[in-house]
């Protein structure tokens, strides 16, 4: 099923209703613990953890306190631990006594030959870019180090994934209980993203829309239909493709070919690259006009299909069927045009457009919230 992300406020909420439940100090030790196991595991790979050399970037609060505790832990394993407080008067005092005891050491500046550093500068409630000696601190790093971020990558905005540079870019990014609408919205920011059980899936909530959910790689291979003994071309459906042109036939080599390679069970083209498309998927049934199209189950239209008037009113002939519709490219732009093509229509219909096209179709600019964008 779909795996839900939350916002910032709906985690703290969360985490401090789990925290009434439990001894003082307990999530931070999960969390810690979650931390340095990944990063045992980075290790695993290649030799093991024992006379690795980590480094912690530690800012005040909790966020830090995870990094510190993590660290700890790893000294214990045997890890070479060095640590930066960026502001020493309010790093987290049982985590630094932690890190200290297991033979952890607090310097100026950290090394240059670390084999991974920890990313505890802030977390879920951070705003802004990386600020002063934590922005100097990641941009000494050698591009090789692998960076592992404590929930978050620090400069990340947790609600809307916005990233404001300077700005941490993780490797990998180790998160608690459940993930947050940055993890997706930011997701090349966050790198490969574990999620450590702490015990917040009984006290999680939601506190009003919009709502964000994602696939895993698994879960969209499980929902990929295959071809049964008694299935055709028709029970696994007929998409119809109007695309390219005789200035842009890529377009329809490019659109007719995604649709052969995914789930469709026969693709129908129709414009006037025909002649192309079929040299490069001799498969495709490629016609030059909508009306010898013959059956077809569902469109993709737009991609460099011109916007001019013949193109109107193909694209209106298109919607004005029953069947779904996937309006791109090209057609969006007359979309944005004429809004009364889409407008109450009852079939299922899907608009792809990226920030620009989205931008004409509602008339204004993205913005940094792209949940609440229009």
């Amino acid at each position: 099923m779909p795996v839900s992300h939350f916002t910032a406020e709906e985690v703290r909420a969360a985490e401090r209703a789990t925290g009434h439940l439990l001894t003082d100090g307990t999530l931070m030790r999960r969390a810690s613990h979650g931390v340095a196991q990944v990063v045992i595991g980075e290790f695993a790979s290649t030799g093991g953890c024992y006379g690795r050399r980590v480094g912690l970037v530690v800012g005040a609060g909790d966020n830090g306190g995870d990094a510190l505790f993590a660290g700890a832990e790893l000294a214990r394993r045997g890890v070479d631990v060095t640590a930066v407080l960026l502001a020493p008067d309010k790093a987290h005092p049982a985590g630094l006594a932690a890190l200290r005891r297991r033979g952890g050491r607090v310097v100026a500046a950290l090394p240059v030959d670390l084999d991974a550093v920890i990313d505890g500068v802030v977390g879920i409630g951070g705003r802004g870019p990386l600020r002063g000696n934590a922005a100097e601190v990641f941009a000494a790093l050698d591009p090789s180090v692998t960076v592992v971020a404590v929930d978050l990558p620090s400069g990340v905005d947790a609600d809307t994934g916005e990233v404001h540079h300077p700005a941490v870019r993780a490797d990998v990014t180790v998160t608690f209980g459940v993930l947050r609408h940055a993890h997706l919205l930011a997701g090349p920011q966050c790198g490969r993203i574990h999620v450590v059980d702490i015990g917040l899936s009984g006290t999680i909530g939601r506190q009003g829309g919009p709502f964000l959910y994602s696939l895993s790689d698994t879960e969209i291979a499980e929902a990929w239909p295959i071809p049964g003994a008694h299935d055709d071309k028709y029970t696994q459906g007929v998409v119809g493709v109007i695309a390219g042109s005789h200035r842009y036939p890529g377009a329809a080599i490019l659109a007719s070919g995604a649709a052969v390679t995914a789930t469709s069970g026969m693709t129908r083209y129709v414009g006037s690259a025909h002649a192309e498309v079929v040299e490069h998927f001799p498969e495709v049934v490629a016609v030059p006009d909508l009306s010898d199209a013959g059956r077809v189950q569902a469109w993709v239209i737009g991609p460099g299909a011109g916007t001019d008037a013949a193109a109107l009113e193909v694209l209106r002939t298109v919607l004005g069927t029953d069947l779904p519709v996937l309006v791109d490219a090209d057609a969006l732009t007359l979309v944005a045009d004429h809004h009364d093509l889409v407008v109450g229509r009852d079939a299922p219909t899907l608009l792809t457009p990226h920030a620009g096209e989205f931008a004409r179709l509602t008339g204004e600019p993205v913005g940094p919230d792209r949940l609440r964008a229009g």
